[in-house]
C-alpha cells in the first residue's frame, strides 16, 4: 500500500501542540487593516486552538492518526 499524502494546504496552516491539539491562525488580519481596532488586531495576531469538532478532520489531512 503507498503512503498517505499529506494535504499540502493544511501542512501550510495548521501546528500541533504538545499535547497533540491542533493551533490555527486568525484570519481577518491580512488587509482592511486601517478601520479595526488596535485591540482587534492585537487579538488576531495570537494562535488560537482548532474547534474539536473539526479537530478529526484536520488530522486526517496531516496523516496523524
Amino acid at each position: 500500500m503507498p503512503k498517505m499524502k499529506t494535504n499540502s494546504s493544511a501542512k501550510k496552516r495548521f501546528k500541533l501542540t504538545g499535547s497533540g491539539k491542533v493551533k490555527r491562525n486568525h484570519a481577518f488580519k491580512r488587509h482592511i487593516l486601517t478601520k479595526k481596532s488596535k485591540k482587534r488586531k492585537l487579538r488576531l495576531r495570537h494562535t488560537a486552538l482548532v474547534h474539536p469538532a473539526d479537530e478529526a478532520n484536520v488530522k486526517r489531512m496531516l496523516c496523524i492518526a
